[in-house]
């Protein structure tokens, strides 16, 4: 298997709260809700990069395509790591999330490593690390 990740799919309770925190809140560039013609089809589909989207689904969606019972939320299952170019991005784009409703979970702060970084939960309590790394400077 060549390792190519092209969808990264979280699940929400609520799409339509989903789309206005991540489209309306953060930026997001999303074209809205799609199959809703389809019992459990309606997504989210983000462009984030060239080859790579996040999807917003409902969980209950999962469950059923999956064949799995749906349990509890756990943010500490995942985390998504956003990288930007400054501490001062860091530092933007948090702020910028706790206005679309998001809950800081670590303020933005120097690290071991050397870099800059802090957590939020979006509104379904996904865990989005935003970072800045000195070393990555020429990939972000």
């Amino acid at each position: 298997m060549r390792p190519q990740i092209t969808v990264i799919t979280i699940g929400v309770d609520d799409l339509g709260a989903a789309l206005r925190f991540y489209r309306d809140g953060l930026g997001f560039s999303a074209e809205g809700i799609i199959g809703e013609e389809f019992e459990y089809g309606a997504v989210v589909f983000i462009q984030l990069q060239p080859g790579l989207r996040l999807a917003l689904w409902p969980r209950k969606s999962i469950g059923r395509d999956t064949g799995l019972a749906v349990g509890p939320a756990s943010a500490t299952e995942m985390t998504l790591g956003h990288n930007v170019s400054s501490k001062a991005e860091v530092d933007a784009v948090m702020a910028k999330a706790v206005a679309a409703g998001a809950a800081i979970i670590k303020p933005a702060h120097a690290t071991f490593w050397g870099g800059y970084s802090g957590y939020f939960q979006d509104i379904d309590g996904h865990l989005w690390e935003i970072v800045w790394n000195p070393q990555w400077e020429n990939a972000v």
